[in-house]
């Protein structure tokens, strides 16, 4: 147990020093966006003007804005004990399961490939990095499709402006949930790498990096502000941040569309991809009557477990064979 718990501990404190770099380069990433979609737009040239552009007042003192700021604080407050053992358990135990039971279905004890070389370590950051994507897809879909699911969702397109941190706007259940289904497609896809050629401290400690990388590749804060930035051709394998701010839009047309995470190809397969206008403006939310709720930290919080809770009674009672009753109004 103690070797068990030094493990997970040296996983953690190697995790948390990737996180900071991570930031750095968020925050990088976002700073030259910014300028290159200032560059884009205006016609003349300031640094005051640019601020002005990168950080608009009338987002800054918006509610979203402050709902916004107040769930990023308390999250991390409330969070990181939780969440980042939760992610890297979830993997490791599907992937020990899917070690021991397929090594002992062919009888392998040990890496069949030996020590791996840089060419495998790329190639095993590439296929967990489609693992990783496709098991967002496939919960992403579903978060929009079943209602209980949605609920939790909700809070995270409740949003009605980007300011960045946008991107943490995740109920803790939800981020749980989402953790936990990782386990799934990931976990497997770790499990038989562990097989082929990698120690399996190497692989979550390369496993956990993936989400680092994958953050950074699909900038993940930049596509949470109202930079319209694009990536041309590219646009065809990576989910650029303009494409993402249409999954945002209240407008009709563009509901369900664009689940992916980093990759685009996902929603181009299953149907779901919408390609925006260029410099294409959205109205971000959502058009439920008591969408203002979502602006506080109660209805961040507690609203959505209380819709949750509904959702559950209701379809408890079905399966009871009895009648549901008349719905309230939220």
């Amino acid at each position: 147990m103690d070797d068990v718990l030094s493990f997970i501990d040296a996983i953690i404190r190697r995790v948390s020093a990737g996180n900071l770099l991570a930031a750095g380069l968020l925050l990088a990433t976002a700073l030259v966006c910014a300028l290159v979609a200032y560059l884009r737009t205006a016609e003349r040239y300031s640094l005051r003007e640019f601020f002005e552009f990168a950080i608009p007042h009338e987002v800054i003192v918006h509610p979203s804005a402050r709902a916004d700021l107040l769930f990023w604080v308390t999250r991390r407050v409330l969070m990181p004990f939780l969440m980042l053992p939760a992610g890297i358990t979830f993997v490791v135990a599907v992937g020990y399961a899917t070690n021991k039971g397929l090594g002992a279905l062919f009888g392998i004890d040990q890496p069949v490939f030996g020590e791996p070389g840089p060419v495998t370590v790329v190639i095993f950051t590439l296929t967990m990095l489609v693992a990783y994507d496709l098991s967002y897809y496939l919960y992403h879909t579903a978060q929009h499709r079943f209602p209980f699911l949605w609920e939790l969702h909700k809070v995270h397109h409740s949003a009605e402006v980007m300011i960045g941190i946008t991107k943490d706007r995740v109920h803790p259940l939800d981020e749980l949930m989402n953790r936990a289904w990782d386990g799934v497609i990931p976990g497997i896809c770790f499990g038989i790498w562990t097989l082929l050629a990698l120690d399996p401290v190497e692989v979550t400690v390369f496993g956990v990096n993936v989400y680092v990388m994958r953050n950074i590749l699909m900038m993940d804060f930049v596509r949470h502000t109202h930079f319209k930035i694009s990536f041309g051709a590219l646009n065809h394998v990576v989910l650029c941040p303009h494409w993402h701010q249409l999954h945002h839009s209240t407008d009709p047309r563009h509901y369900d569309k664009n689940f992916g995470l980093l990759f685009s190809f996902w929603d181009r397969l299953f149907g779901t991809l919408c390609i925006p206008k260029p410099d294409e403006d959205f109205k971000f939310g959502i058009m439920d009557r008591d969408a203002a709720a979502y602006q506080s930290l109660s209805g961040l919080y507690i609203l959505p477990l209380k819709k949750m809770g509904r959702h559950i009674a209701r379809f408890a009672r079905r399966l009871r064979g009895q009648p549901n009753r008349p719905r309230q109004s939220a």
